[in-house]
């Protein structure tokens, strides 16, 4: 979830900002970008269910069967949110530099327009992160889940950690990884002799950031989001003090590694998958 454009994936938190190909124009980097993201999800689902699990204290299972539920959701997710941040992301860019194609935007502006545009993402993604939770949890199809949520009170249900976990998220990726990349070209210039070899180590420590300042609304978001029924957790507030009340601060952090695990792998999958997609996609172009 970029280039011109601010998106972070949401659900990976996998940030395509570095791998846009400037063979392409800003619409055919985000097809590529949702492309590669829905390979990703159905590739890496079964890390997602065990964060999912771990945040609410539910068994692990590896039975594929169940590690795969929600995926289908998920995989919707990704696109969608790939292309509303892209397409929020890029008109937001347009709108400050005033449609100047020559003018660069300051940090803080990169950032406002990042953050808005994950902000109005999840408007999309949480619902269905919602849609997956509970398939996750109960089982069952993707039309009865949406039924059993169909109402005000459901649906918007883990909108706030949503919210606030996707633009720290995007403030995290957009301010840590250029820094990485500069200070591995001066320090180690035979090493890193361009952006590109410094890409990848400054999208894993980006993310680092990005995943363990993020990650204590994530586990209320989806602590909320399993319990629909509220009888364990009722609002956000109240859902941050039972965590805390349970196990502390690292209960904050359940399921943590399970989220930078999947994405590194996800950076080094979208890395090498990007470059072959890329050209399948648009032969013409490369």
């Amino acid at each position: 979830h970029q280039h011109i454009n601010t998106s972070t994936n949401t659900n990976t938190n996998t940030n395509t900002t570095e791998i846009m190909s400037t063979n392409l124009n800003e619409l055919e980097n985000a097809t590529v970008g949702m492309t590669v993201g829905v390979i990703e999800v159905l590739c890496l689902q079964p890390l997602n269910y065990a964060k999912n699990m771990v945040q609410q204290g539910q068994p692990l299972t590896a039975d594929p069967r169940k590690l795969y539920r929600g995926v289908g959701a998920n995989c919707i997710n990704m696109g969608s949110c790939t292309m509303i941040q892209f397409a929020i992301g890029g008109s937001l860019k347009k709108y400050v530099t005033g449609g100047d194609p020559t003018r660069k935007l300051k940090a803080y502006e990169e950032m406002g327009c990042g953050i808005t545009a994950g902000i109005i993402s999840a408007i999309v993604g949480s619902p269905l992160e919602l849609i997956m939770i509970q398939q996750q949890r109960k089982g069952g199809g993707s039309m009865e889940t949406i039924k059993s949520i169909a109402n005000p009170a459901n649906i918007s249900r883990g909108f706030i950690g949503a919210a606030v976990r996707e633009g720290l998220w995007t403030c995290g990726y957009l301010s840590i990884p250029p820094i990485v990349r500069s200070t591995l070209r001066e320090n180690f210039p035979d090493t890193f002799d361009t952006n590109a070899k410094a890409r990848v180590p400054a999208a894993l420590l980006g993310g680092l950031f990005a995943c363990y300042l993020t990650h204590p609304f994530d586990t209320i978001k989806t602590c909320m989001q399993g319990d629909i029924e509220r009888i364990k957790y009722k609002g956000f507030l109240h859902t941050a003090k039972a965590v805390n009340g349970e196990s502390g601060v690292p209960g904050f952090y359940r399921g943590a590694t399970f989220r930078y695990g999947r994405m590194v792998i996800a950076v080094g999958m979208m890395d090498f998958l990007q470059t072959l997609i890329g050209p399948m996609l648009y032969p013409t172009k490369f």
